[in-house]
Parts: structure tokens; sequence; C-alpha cells
């Protein structure tokens, strides 16, 4: 009788205070924001580009470390300040880790299962975690070291030959890194099938993904209407692209496994996967999992390290104070009849924080990948609906004058510890995401970028354009608006260092 007593009290008062924080929450006003239309929201104030400096101007604006949105019915939180993205997306990444909900997206062109799109309440959120994990950790990465070599002379080669190229030559070298770690595949021209079918995927993962574009975003049950109806034009692009980016999983990875089966491959993550230790057949399910892991390394590792690699340039040409100084560090600490190593790294701090710099600068992902609220959360006394998503504009953070003073100077010296002055906070811990999303290559991308920024440093000074009447041409600094932004086109020049790295260059 006590025991029954005990269990309806426990449970009565677990009841009460569920209620209690349900009702108190909806007390709570939503977090500061312009303010919407009745119907449509904010969509008309949403910016074209840029979308991260307004986000930024918006916080300023309300005073507020967040700021608050609406697009029909789907209600978006940007967080703009490192606090508040710690305090969410890391504290409490129980309930903001799960991914939102993009109709076309997801689920008309079918990238749901996408490593970097499924739900974190998915079985298979934690498998693939633990797959890529297990490929990219630093012990593993260990084994990518004879490709990055290999690959980061074959760029240097191409910079030597025809610089003016230099940004195909960036996207080579990041395919042919990812490539080769992935599935094995040796990238060897500019026009491989398997690289341009990356170019492609992105082309359209851009498309698909323009804000607002799609009103079965808005309105979900536009997905059941028949592709033949009137106006249906969407659903049948859909299945057009839905084919299409399933290339992207399925050929490389066929090929891998063909490789595999006929005993003449070379090691990578695909075919390590799919020779198990123990030795047991792969079901359906296994292979599949092993196809979207190979997939997320293959879409997330070369897209951005072209990202990261065209800013350096662009800095470079901008910035020859900062380059003489890592060059004259290479100089003295590696000599110049052999190129850096990861092993260099702990000697070349100035290197490291032009690395850091070129990250904090122009992050890759300005607005990272959004975040879904699992339930209804408070913060700072404002109520956060469930379902809502929430997007971490890294650009402010990594620009926040309280983090960074003077944010909109390249200054790798921000990173080095002086007496009286420590050093401003590393930006990896921000660019790669947050809490339960957080990138699981940031390592190899760390290693990836030091090697082929520390050798271009070595080998070549970069330096603006010059007209046909020897005038410098100051580039202009725009970004694009995908997820991942790229500095849009820009000339610069590109030529050996004379006297420096000679053997280096000699030997390419």
């Amino acid at each position: 009788m006590f025991f029954v007593s005990s269990v309806t009290l426990v449970c009565t008062s677990a009841f009460l205070c569920f209620y209690y924080f349900a009702i108190s929450a909806r007390r709570h006003p939503l977090p500061p924001g312009p303010k919407p239309r009745f119907f449509s929201g904010n969509v008309h104030q949403l910016p074209r580009s840029e979308a991260w400096k307004v986000f930024a101007e918006w916080s300023e604006t309300f005073k507020s470390p967040m700021v608050f949105y609406r697009i029909f019915g789907r209600n978006v939180l940007v967080l703009n300040t490192l606090k508040a993205a710690n305090d969410l997306l890391e504290a409490r990444s129980n309930t903001y880790s799960d991914r939102p909900m993009a109709w076309m997206y997801k689920e008309l062109v079918n990238r749901k299962m996408a490593v970097f799109n499924i739900s974190s309440q998915h079985p298979r959120f934690k498998v693939y975690r633990r797959l890529l994990h297990a490929g990219l950790n630093p012990r593993a990465v260990r084994n990518y070291y004879e490709i990055l070599d290999d690959e980061r002379r074959i760029l240097l080669r191409n910079l030597r030959s025809k610089p003016d190229d230099f940004m195909a030559h960036l996207r080579r070298v990041a395919g042919g890194i990812i490539l080769k770690v992935t599935y094995g595949w040796a990238v060897v021209d500019q026009e491989d099938r398997f690289v341009s079918l990356m170019e492609q995927s992105f082309a359209m993962s851009v498309e698909i993904m323009k804000p607002g574009r799609w009103f079965v975003d808005v309105f979900p049950f536009l997905r059941f209407i028949p592709s033949w109806f009137p106006g249906a034009g969407f659903k049948r692009q859909a299945a057009v692209w839905r084919e299409q980016m399933s290339e992207l999983d399925r050929k490389p990875y066929a090929w891998a496994k063909a490789q595999l089966e006929s005993g003449d491959y070379v090691p990578s993550f695909t075919s390590q996967h799919l020779s198990p230790e123990d030795g047991h057949t792969l079901s359906s399910d296994e292979e599949d999992i092993i196809k979207w892991c190979s997939a997320a390394l293959y879409a997330g590792g070369a897209d951005t390290t072209v990202s990261a690699l065209a800013s350096f340039i662009l800095l470079m040409s901008l910035y020859p104070d900062a380059q003489r100084h890592a060059q004259a560090e290479i100089d003295e600490a590696v000599g110049k009849n052999r190129l850096p190593t990861w092993v260099d790294e702990e000697s070349l701090p100035y290197v490291s924080s032009v690395v850091k710099e070129v990250l904090r600068f122009s992050p890759v992902a300005r607005l990272g990948l959004p975040h879904r609220v699992l339930s209804e959360d408070v913060y700072h006394g404002y109520r956060i609906p469930r379902g809502s998503t929430v997007v971490a504009n890294i650009w402010a953070i990594t620009h926040d004058p309280g983090l960074y003073p003077d944010p909109i100077t390249f200054n790798p010296s921000r990173f080095l510890s002086t007496p009286g002055k420590p050093p401003q906070p590393d930006p990896r811990k921000i660019v790669f995401g947050f809490g339960r999303r957080v990138c699981p290559g940031a390592h190899f991308a760390e290693v990836s970028l030091f090697l082929n920024i520390a050798s271009i440093l070595a080998t070549f000074d970069i330096s603006k354009a010059v007209d046909d009447q020897g005038r410098e041409v100051d580039p202009v600094v725009e970004y694009t608006n995908g997820v991942t932004s790229h500095p849009l086109p820009f000339p610069c020049m590109i030529v050996p260092r004379p006297g420096a790295s000679s053997l280096v260059l000699d030997q390419l």
C-alpha cells in the first residue's frame, strides 16, 4: 500500500512539474527579431546575399545574442554569439542535435539518409558517427599521410606549370585526396569523371536548397500531388535530381566494391569497412550504411577544402606581410631542401596560425548546418518552440570583436601567446560545428590544410595580379551564398620563390 502511494506521488509530481514547465514556457516571449507578417512571416525581409552579415546586424539592432524569424509556419532561431551556441548546441545537445525537414531535398530528392541530413533520432545516426570516427580519428589519419604527400606534390607541380588555373588545381587536389582516401580512386587529370560528378552534385545541392524556393517545404501536403498534375513541375524536377544525386553515392562505391572483389584494389575507407575483421558477410543494411558514410567523406571533404584553400590564396595576395612572416618561419625551421610535414607543425606556430586565421576570417560554412529543437525550451527568458530550426552564425562568432579584437583584419599573430597577452580562442573549435553534429573529419581537414598551405608557402610567392600597365589589381573580396561559401573568381600571381626550396621545385 505504501509502495503504491509512493509511486502515485512520484508520478503525480512528475506530471505536475512537466505541466508547470509547459505552461510557464508558453508564458515566455519569443526571442527578439524583425516583426513578421501574419501569413508569410519574415519572408520579405530575408537577405538574398550575405545572410550571415544581416543576421549579425539584427543581433545588434535587437541587442540580443540570438534573433528569431518565421518563414510561413517555420520558426528559425539564429545564434550570433559563441556563448549562445555553446549553451544550446553543446550543453543541451540532446535537445538540439536533430536536423530540420526539408521536404524537397530530403524526401523528394531522397537525401534524408545522408550522413549530414539524417535525424539524430534515427538508429543509424550513432552507427554513422562510429564508422566515420573509426576512419577519421588521428590514428587512422596517419595512414593517409602518403596520399596527402603525393597529392600536394601534384598540386605544386600544377601551380608551377599553369599558375593562372589555380582554382582548377585546388579542385583537383581536393578531389584527388578525398577520392583516394574514400575509394582508392586515383585522379589522373582535371576532367576526372568522379571529380566532375562531385562538382555537379554540389551545383545541384545549391540549387535545390535555396531558402524559400519550394512551396512544398512550406506546405508539405503538396508532396502528395501526382507528377502529371498541373503545377507539379517541382515533382518532375525532383525525380530528375533524385536520379542524378544518387549517382554520387552509387557509382564510386560500386567501383570500389568491384575492385575489392577483383583483388586488385588500393586500401581505402570503403575497402576497409567492406572487409570486416571478423570475416562475416555484410548484410544489405550494413552495405548501405558504408555507402552513405563513404559518400559523406566524398561530398563533405572536397568542397570545404577547395573553399579554404581558395580563401588562403586570396588572403595571401592581400596580406603580403603575413605571407613573408610564414615563409621566413618555414625557411628557418624546415630549411629549403624539403617540404614541411605534419611532424613540423609544432615548430611552425605562425604557419599553424595562418591556417587558423584563414578559417576564422573566411569560415567555410558561414551559417553552419541547421539544427532542430526536439522539445520546447527556454533560454535567457525566451521561449524556443519545439521544431524550430536553429542556426549557428559561425561568421558572426568568428567576427565578434569581444572574441577577436579588430576582426576584419587578417592577423595570424592573434593566436600566438605573448607575455601578458594570451592567444585568442582557437577558431577550429567553432568552424567545424557544435555538439553531436561536429564534423567527424575535423582532424583530417586540419592535417590536409596545414600540409597544402605550408607547402605552397614554402615554394611560391602569391601577390596581386597586375594590369597591362603594370598596376596592381585589387581583388574583390566577395563570397558565394551556398552552404559552403567560396570566394568569387579573383585574379592573382603565383610564382616560384626565388632561391627558396629550389631543390624541392626541381624534384616535383
